[in-house]
């Protein structure tokens, strides 16, 4: 019998290039190239701009660019309003992702199991997420109406009356906050419940044998394997205190008294209002260091708090 003899069919030019290490770190930035570039278009020369503006400032309305050093941010220190808003915005981040972040666990818990009435209960706690943040705010408008708002209707029903929800400057943040919290915590859920469905059966299975009641299994089984999506929805919720303000704008424009003046509406008023684009800039600056001092220390917290998931 012949013996058979099979060619063998050369590798393809692409894979022999990248065989070569320098050739492979080529291929590589070359893939990576076009996000690269968008980067650099959309981020980091946004916040150059920004920063070159910040050192800037114009001596009239449409004049020209002069170099001033720091004395934007000097007037945005000695800024009543810009410090007010930087305390409200600290207020606010706390007492809207924190509270988020327990409800968005909790209803997530509660659900995890697949069944009809769990997946029409999920449908309904993420429904207010599909609503935009204006029409969202315009609904609380008319809860929280005085008089006539549907809050204070109710509680006229049960002989009680009720502050100025948006009127009271001790109450009207928080008013905003109940929004901020309806709103986030139904999107938030949805990460927790991805998170639930990555934890490894035998886990819980392991932790019930070895005789753990629940709240023994939450704190070390269920929160160490949830360390990196409870990571991600911080992020993802200080990023949105500070960046969305649509709803101050529809519910109290920022009143009464700067009560509810966030840091973003804070730039609004210097670049649009005031037209100090120089002060709307060091503004936006100290917002990103805010957004970045808050995310680095929340991390933080949460390395510390929650080890690894008990083996």
């Amino acid at each position: 019998m012949a013996d058979t003899i099979i060619a063998s069919r050369p590798a393809p030019a692409w894979r022999l290039a990248i065989r070569h290490p320098r050739r492979k770190t080529l291929v590589a930035f070359g893939l990576l190239a076009p996000s690269l570039v968008l980067l650099a278009l959309f981020t980091y020369w946004p916040i150059i701009q920004l920063t070159w503006q910040s050192l800037h400032g114009q001596q009239r309305v449409g004049g020209p660019q002069v170099y001033t050093g720091l004395k934007n941010f000097a007037d945005l220190v000695a800024d009543p309003a810009f410090r007010k808003a930087l305390v409200n915005n600290l207020i606010y981040a706390f007492g809207t992702v924190l509270p988020s972040l327990v409800l968005a666990l909790g209803f997530a818990l509660a659900l995890a199991r697949s069944n009809r009435i769990n997946t029409v209960l999920r449908s309904l706690f993420f429904l207010p997420v599909l609503l935009p943040l204006v029409a969202a705010a315009s609904i609380f408008l008319f809860l929280f109406l005085p008089n006539v708002g549907l809050l204070d209707y109710y509680l006229a029903k049960l002989a009680l009356s009720g502050p100025n929800w948006l009127g009271d400057p001790d109450v009207a943040l928080w008013s905003i906050m109940v929004l901020t919290i309806w709103k986030n915590a139904g999107y938030y859920m949805l990460f927790f419940l991805a998170g639930l469905q990555a934890i490894p059966a035998d886990a819980n299975e392991a932790a019930i044998l070895e005789g753990a009641n629940p709240w023994q299994r939450l704190r070390y089984v269920t929160l160490p394997y949830l360390k990196p999506t409870i990571g991600f929805v911080l992020v993802i919720g200080l990023t949105n205190v500070v960046t969305q303000v649509d709803h101050v704008f529809v519910l109290t424009k920022g009143g009464p008294a700067d009560a509810t003046n966030l840091l973003l509406f804070y730039v609004y008023q210097q670049a649009v209002e005031n037209y100090e684009p120089g002060r709307a800039a060091a503004g936006s600056l100290a917002m990103l260091g805010l957004l970045l001092a808050l995310t680095a220390a929340s991390l933080r917290t949460l390395e510390r708090s929650f080890g690894e998931p008990e083996s």
